[in-house]
């Protein structure tokens, strides 16, 4: 593949809401060092920079962000902020709320509904705006949602967000919110090498109600915050030299694949690969391929 000639938009576009984004896009996560979730090494600065430019000079304008993506030294929002300000017109920036990190890094009780406010302004005050763009609502393992989602559908209404997705959900929470609110994406775990007929399921309904599915640790696999993992089996291995990519770049393309509506968010420190997990919007997989790395997904 050539990986430098190959942009965003190869995959195609989608809308949440009125906002139009590339389907190929960024998570933030893995700018601020080595750990995703504790303080782990710092990331180097500049090159954490140097992957936020790269991206958008690659057509990338979907960036997935937390005000939780921290380490010691680094905030993936004000990297956001300092790479990228003055935003762009086209730049969608998405953010979750709800986990919540102590200011030494130190995982705390989640937002109550009457938190979330100041969740959504803390998000607005690191990343320089006045709206944000999306806002999913992350589900920490309750039962209902309705409380917490009605929380930022008000926040809405006030301007202070422009639409509202949820994240970590099983499918009755999907319905559960849009009855209080439209949802403009869904963002699960979901990989190739993951078998998961609840997500399988989220997939199909949100492919049936112009709902963004929108999964993450797709390159990562069964390595999740850790990392992208090493292992692949013999079927990624084979579709990847029969198409001179790597198997990071036949997940991405797997997951594309699973619907006009599915965006893909790989995370990285690195701007090579950046040029890499761009690439991946080029890669056109057959049936029979799709068919043969689907097998490992099945139950």
């Amino acid at each position: 593949m050539t990986s430098e000639t190959i942009t965003a938009d190869a995959a195609g576009t989608w809308k949440l809401g009125d906002l139009t984004v590339n389907r190929l896009g960024l998570g933030a996560m893995r700018l601020t060092g080595s750990a995703a979730f504790h303080l782990g090494t710092p990331s180097d600065r500049e090159r954490s920079l140097a992957v936020l430019r790269k991206a958008v000079e690659l057509g990338v304008n979907h960036i997935d962000t937390a005000a939780f993506y921290f380490s010691a030294l680094r905030s993936a929002n004000e990297l956001i902020n300092s790479a990228l300000a003055p935003y762009a017109d086209d730049l969608v920036i998405v953010a979750k709320v709800g986990p919540y990190r102590d200011y030494s890094g130190e995982w705390a009780t989640s937002a109550r509904p009457d938190q979330l406010r100041g969740h959504v302004e803390e998000n607005l005050r690191q990343l320089g705006r006045d709206h944000l763009d999306v806002v999913n609502l992350r589900r920490m393992d309750q039962d209902s949602i309705a409380e917490h989602f009605g929380a930022l559908a008000d926040l809405r209404e006030a301007g202070l967000i422009r639409h509202l997705g949820i994240s970590g959900i099983e499918p009755k929470h999907l319905a559960e919110a849009r009855a209080i609110a439209p949802v403009v994406c869904v963002q699960n775990r979901y990989a190739l090498d993951r078998p998961d007929p609840e997500g399988d399921e989220l997939l199909r309904l949100c492919g049936e109600s112009g709902i963004a599915f929108v999964p993450f640790f797709a390159v990562a696999g069964s390595g999740g915050a850790r990392g992208a993992t090493d292992t692949h089996d013999d079927t990624v291995l084979t579709v990847a030299r029969e198409h001179g990519a790597s198997p990071a770049q036949i997940r991405l393309a797997w997951s594309l694949h699973q619907g006009a509506h599915v965006l893909a968010i790989p995370g990285t420190g690195n701007p090579d690969h950046v040029v890499d997990n761009v690439a991946a919007a080029g890669l056109r997989l057959t049936e029979d391929e799709l068919a043969r790395l689907g097998a490992s997904h099945r139950p």
